[in-house]
């Protein structure tokens, strides 16, 4: 797990340790020691810590204007034991909705096992963002499962082209326009 590293080709448009706004801003990062790990593994440090002792994520891009997010997460999600999305939501998302973010697209191939407790939280957070929307794209299908039988995609957008988004060849900007499309598409 160690060789997993967030994506950084996106960083000559933006890095979250030097957004004011971001949760992340003036994190420094050592790129020699590990000293982040999931169980026994341990992962890359450029990885961000908000509070799970299983979950990681990391900020790719944030557009206040167009109010929209991209994050990546590692790990397995766990709200059963740990309520990863209450801590996600208090140490992470609520800092970008009070700056004027409203639509989050989390990137998912990379969280290993879900393990769902109750949906106040993600209900909490659908019903914070008025206006707009949480996509969830290319989850593992054992995760999609899990989430469905929690029946948290009522909160969050998954499945069918949004979990086949070869987005690792897109810019920021094309990643938001392909989802918000599809998201439009499914609602109108």
């Amino acid at each position: 797990m160690q060789n997993i590293e967030p994506f950084f080709k996106w960083r000559d448009h933006y890095i979250a340790a030097e957004d004011e706004h971001s949760p992340f801003f003036q994190i420094q990062y050592n790129e020699f020691f590990y000293d982040k790990q999931i169980y026994n593994y341990f992962i890359h440090p450029q990885w961000d810590d908000f509070g799970s002792n299983t979950l990681y994520l990391k900020i790719l891009f944030a557009d206040y204007e167009k109010e929209y997010a991209i994050i990546e997460f590692i790990g397995e999600w766990n709200d059963a034991i740990d309520n990863d999305i209450m801590q996600l939501k208090r140490e992470v998302l609520e800092t970008m909705m009070d700056n004027g973010i409203r639509k989050f697209i989390l990137i998912g191939e990379n969280i290993f096992a879900f393990h769902t407790s109750d949906d106040c939280y993600y209900e909490e957070w659908f019903q914070d963002i008025e206006e707009g929307w949480i996509a969830g794209i290319n989850f593992r299908e054992h995760v999609l499962e899990e989430i469905k039988n929690a029946a948290i995609d009522y909160y969050i957008n998954l499945g069918g082209k949004l979990n086949n988004l070869n987005w690792r060849n897109l810019t920021p900007i094309q990643v938001f326009k392909t989802v918000e499309e599809e998201l439009t598409k499914r609602l109108g």
